[in-house]
């Protein structure tokens, strides 16, 4: 049997779009008397010398001076000297250490490694990049850069739209010997996940919006996005269990699929089918809803780009009908009363009848539902769900000595990923609760300066991942959200 664990591949030693209006103000001030907001988690005092851990510039991946700007701009309003010196590590982390650039055939080209795995996931490398898309006006180099990865995303849709995760080139992988329809050269893992085809979909329409750019949106584009709508509909299960199963031998249930790799039964109710989660997880029931949230989103975007762009009508259309169509289904399904919450969204469901209330860690989660633009943060059915998640009703919900926070089964119980904290800033105004985050973030970096995947919920120095760009970068786009609404000081 296998060690199956995504740590195997560990080296050894090792956005808010408006958040850039860079205006002075209140971080860490006094909480108005009677409402102690943070007392729970206080700050600890600074201690050390706050080096910069970031490489020396000949050794990064790739410069933006816009970035360094935004740097040299954002961390004298940061006045805490513990926070500035985690933002200036975090911020730029992953074009210090995880982005490979070049032009090829006289197009950008761009690969994006996670961190600590040579590997680019289509969702974390979308991801990376995000908090870097509002500066990229006054960066050409930098604008090329995401350029490049809307690229590299759609060649790798082509290789393969059910595959999560790929190599920078037919390298092969130790996960070739999983049992599954296809295992190409390319291919890192190939795990069905619905965020995998939403996140380069986001990245993409964004892409567009803030540059006027379409360049990207070639023959190859509208390919690829072919393959995307066709997997959709393959997963909404409706003539039969389409051509993706999945199994793994390994010591870890939560790696493989059950009935020889198709997965629990579900009943076909126009929702799609994930056979994991965001966090590489096997789903227990298939219908993800936050997922299923995700592709509702995206495809009205994907709509958007085929109809203004590519002035292709009849496919937009089919774009918008089948966002309506899951819309409608987690509407009528995807809403269940929790007998203390009320009515709230489920996590999974399989159409059945049968429903899972937790959440996960990863984005997408119910928690980050306004984050990724399926509802406004303060629509009562989000708040609602909100409360169950962010609380012990929520079974991967821990708190301890350290803090608090979502965690999942990925790392097992006990162990807060920060990035359900940092999701949990991300989708309030609330100062107090922003700062209450970023407390929490700054005393549990294990004093290494970085976000870790998770830390155990009793003692912040028990960490997994060291290099996690993802959590690294989102944790630079909170600071920038708090800058922007006029809480720093």
């Amino acid at each position: 049997m296998k060690e199956n664990s995504r740590r195997n591949f560990l080296k050894a030693g090792g956005l808010t779009l408006a958040a850039l209006a860079l205006n002075p103000t209140r971080l860490f001030a006094s909480h108005p008397a009677g409402q102690p907001h943070t007392a729970a988690f206080p700050m600890k005092k600074a201690q050390g010398n706050y080096t910069s851990l970031r490489p020396a510039t000949e050794k990064r991946g790739f410069v933006s001076e816009a970035v360094e700007q935004c740097l040299r701009e954002t961390t004298p309003k940061i006045k805490d000297e513990k926070l500035r010196w985690m933002f200036e590590n975090c911020f730029p982390n992953t074009l210090d250490t995880t982005v490979r650039h070049t032009m090829r055939g006289g197009r950008p080209d761009t690969f994006v490694i996670t961190g600590d795995i040579d590997a680019m996931w289509l969702r974390d490398s979308s991801a990376q990049v995000w908090p870097y898309l509002p500066l990229m006006k006054g960066d050409e180099p930098l604008r090329l850069v995401v350029a490049g990865l809307i690229n590299r995303q759609t060649e790798c849709i082509l290789i393969d739209p059910y595959a999560n995760a790929f190599n920078d080139g037919p390298k092969g992988s130790y996960w070739e010997t999983d049992f599954t329809q296809k295992m190409a050269k390319e291919l890192h893992e190939r795990k069905w996940e619905i965020d995998s085809l939403c996140y380069p979909i986001r990245l993409a329409w964004h892409y567009w919006k803030l540059t006027g750019d379409t360049s990207v949106f070639d023959k190859r584009w509208h390919e690829a996005m072919l393959l995307v709508m066709k997997t959709f509909r393959e997963q909404q299960r409706k003539e039969n269990l389409g051509p993706y199963s999945f199994y793994r031998e390994c010591d870890r249930p939560t790696d493989s699929q059950i009935n020889q790799g198709w997965g629990a039964p579900v009943k076909p109710v126009g929702l799609i089918f994930s056979a994991f989660r965001p966090s590489d997880d096997a789903t227990q029931y298939g219908f993800l809803i936050p997922s299923n949230m995700f592709a509702v989103v995206s495809l009205r975007q994907l709509a958007e780009i085929e109809r203004t762009v590519c002035g292709r009508g009849d496919f937009a259309q089919e774009c918008s009908a089948l966002a309506d169509e899951v819309d409608a289904a987690i509407q009528r399904y995807g809403i269940v009363n929790h007998p203390e919450c009320g009515r709230v969204y489920a996590f999974e469901v399989d159409g059945y009848g049968n429903a899972l209330c937790m959440d996960d860690a990863n984005v997408p989660s119910l928690l980050a539902a306004p984050y990724l633009g399926y509802c406004k943060a303060d629509d009562p059915l989000y708040l609602n769900t909100r409360r169950l998640v962010w609380s012990d009703h929520n079974p991967y919900f821990f708190r301890g000595k350290a803090g608090e926070g979502i965690g999942g089964p990925h790392v097992g119980l006990n162990y807060i990923w920060p990035m359900s904290i940092i999701i949990k800033g991300l989708t309030t105004d609330n100062h107090d609760e922003i700062r209450e985050c970023l407390h929490q973030l700054r005393n549990t970096d294990g004093g290494k300066g970085f976000m870790h995947e998770s830390f155990h919920r009793d003692d912040a120095a028990k960490f997994t991942r060291a290099w996690f760009a993802w959590a690294n970068t989102l944790f630079g786009e909170l600071v920038l959200k708090a800058v922007s609404l006029g809480i720093m000081d």
